[in-house]
């Protein structure tokens, strides 16, 4: 049987997190980078949207529908991507704060 000593025990169940955005060195750095590929990213989905919206218009001119549902699905999962990139602060954000409220 596993014998923990109590005062292992103890420090455990005293932990806190306490998140601060100026807690270490570079953090501001770090944060421009995140902003920097977030930007990058959603110019990306930009670019996919365009890209499936050209692919689906000259597909269903042409009636080739195999292309034209290819073209709609690249252009969905584009602004699914976009949608999850402009979320995932809000989405942190609301599970970090679900998560302190854990007892």
């Amino acid at each position: 049987m596993l014998h923990i000593p109590p005062a292992v025990t103890a420090a455990v169940t005293n932990v806190k997190v306490d998140p601060k955005a100026r807690g270490l060195p570079g953090s501001s750095v770090l944060q421009d980078m995140i902003d920097g590929l977030a930007f990058w990213a959603l110019l990306g989905c930009l670019a996919a949207m365009i890209l499936g919206a050209v692919v689906w218009a000259f597909a269903a001119h042409s009636n080739n529908h195999h292309y034209s549902a290819s073209g709609r699905r690249g252009l969905l999962v584009a602004a699914a991507a976009a949608l999850a990139i402009g979320a995932s602060s809000a989405l942190v954000n609301f599970f970090a704060e679900a998560g302190d409220k854990v007892q």
